[in-house]
């Protein structure tokens, strides 16, 4: 069993209200970006073990888990400009970026802003989005919304839609999602609506540099994250 008895957690000042982040170990910083409706806690089990030769650093999105919560419409944009702002309040000058899913696409806009401080992009089951998916992306369904009933039976609901995903066992990894969804539950389709919007084609060509995919297997252990694929191209994304 993964010790996260060494987890610290902090908050850092935005211009949006403060970020709340947890982390484990020092040196090389590791940056872990979650997916949407998520919190740092998707990566309960992943710090310690990055943890062990870097400082692995897994902040709350800009609207979910502990992190603060604007009104306004949420976009990859805006989680980027948080995320930002944390990597220049945790005095980040060159880091390793790791997103999963949501996190992967706002992986992206940060890199493709902080390009030669970004030591190496991994990207998680992240989707490629173009102009086909912005098109459709109405006739997408509801991934995580649940009406909140009287008698409770949301929370049945909420945890028979993603049981899926977990492996029998894994029951205390799908309750902590069940809890962040709870958190946002008013706005819990919000990142993924903002990820079809995104136009991610304009923007990958500028993190996809010469050198960021030869740190990739230095940036982690292999077997400690659950990857898909390093700063890929549009083609290798869109077949995903």
């Amino acid at each position: 069993m993964t010790d996260t008895n060494t987890l610290r957690k902090g908050y850092v000042p935005s211009s949006f209200g403060q970020l709340h982040y947890a982390e484990s170990g020092t040196g090389e910083p590791v940056l872990l970006l979650h997916q949407t409706p998520r919190s740092w806690t998707e990566y309960l089990g992943v710090l310690p073990l990055v943890g062990a030769g870097h400082r692995a650093i897994a902040p709350d999105t800009l609207g979910y888990g502990a992190s603060a919560k604007p009104k306004g419409r949420h976009s990859v944009e805006r989680f980027a400009d948080a995320a930002g702002e944390l990597v220049e309040e945790l005095g980040l000058d060159r880091f390793h970026l790791v997103g999963h899913h949501t996190g992967g696409v706002v992986a992206v806009e940060l890199a493709a802003r902080f390009q030669d401080r970004v030591a190496s992009l991994l990207l998680s089951a992240t989707p490629f989005v173009d102009e086909e998916k912005r098109r459709t992306a109405s006739g997408h369904g509801r991934i995580d919304h649940v009406d909140p009933a009287p008698d409770g039976s949301h929370l049945q609901e909420l945890w028979d839609k993603r049981r899926g995903f977990y492996r029998a066992g894994e029951e205390a990894a799908l309750t902590r999602y069940v809890v962040d969804a709870l958190t946002v539950l008013d706005r819990v389709e919000e990142g993924h609506e903002a990820v079809r919007r995104y136009e991610m084609e304009a923007r990958l060509p500028h993190c996809d540099r010469p050198g960021a995919h030869a740190s990739l297997g230095r940036a982690v252990s292999a077997g400690s994250l659950p990857v898909t694929g390093a700063c890929r191209t549009a083609t290798d994304l869109n077949a995903s």
